[in-house]
């Protein structure tokens, strides 16, 4: 695709696909934050999001059970096995993106390109189910699919039959308690025979 029109820096989603062979979930947000923020190359690497805490939370009862609090640091190869174990696939919903005003804030990200999402689902055969981190990322997924987005915490099924989630964002800007959060995903793990 050609992009030239515009002046603004475009970036390319910086990670492929998170694939565990077993994938029954992909659960997709909508694009990294810049790397100056990352604390790790990875799905959600900003130690203010709350999604590892949270996955802690709901997998072994202790939000830091993913995080190491003497390094500050997440632990990717304890991150990897519990995504691996689960089922539990990751990408987002930008392939391509803009960012309006420098940040990582979803108001401010124009996505030029989103995903492949047909044949990133080819590749995940036991996969009927998307989930997404967010309002803008439940958009996204509603316009590939042909749905509306569904509310929060709420499942909408597409022509094809693949179950689509909307969760809580994983933002501390969202401003939901982290226990609630996780309430909303054990939900839809527990749907889903993960939990």
């Amino acid at each position: 695709m050609d992009y030239s029109d515009s002046t603004s820096p475009l970036e390319r989603h910086p990670w492929p696909p998170f694939i565990p062979e077993n994938a029954k979930v992909l659960i997709m947000g909508t694009f990294p934050p810049g790397s100056h923020r990352w604390s790790m190359d990875f799905y959600y690497p900003n130690r203010t999001n709350d999604f590892w805490f949270m996955m802690g939370l709901i997998f072994a009862g202790d939000r830091f059970a993913l995080y190491d609090k003497e390094t500050k640091l997440f632990n990717l190869d304890a991150i990897k096995s519990l995504l691996t174990e689960k089922g539990i696939a990751l990408n987002d919903t930008g392939l391509v993106i803009r960012r309006l005003k420098g940040n990582a804030s979803d108001k401010f990200l124009e996505i030029v390109e989103p995903v492949h999402l047909s044949e990133l689902l080819d590749k995940m055969p036991l996969c009927r189910t998307v989930a997404t981190t967010g309002e803008k990322a439940a958009g996204v997924i509603a316009s590939l699919t042909d749905t509306d987005a569904p509310k929060m915490g709420e499942m909408v099924t597409s022509a094809d039959g693949l179950e689509i989630w909307r969760m809580p964002s994983t933002s501390r800007a969202y401003p939901l308690a982290l226990d609630k959060k996780a309430e909303f995903y054990a939900k839809m793990f527990r749907h889903l025979n993960i939990i």
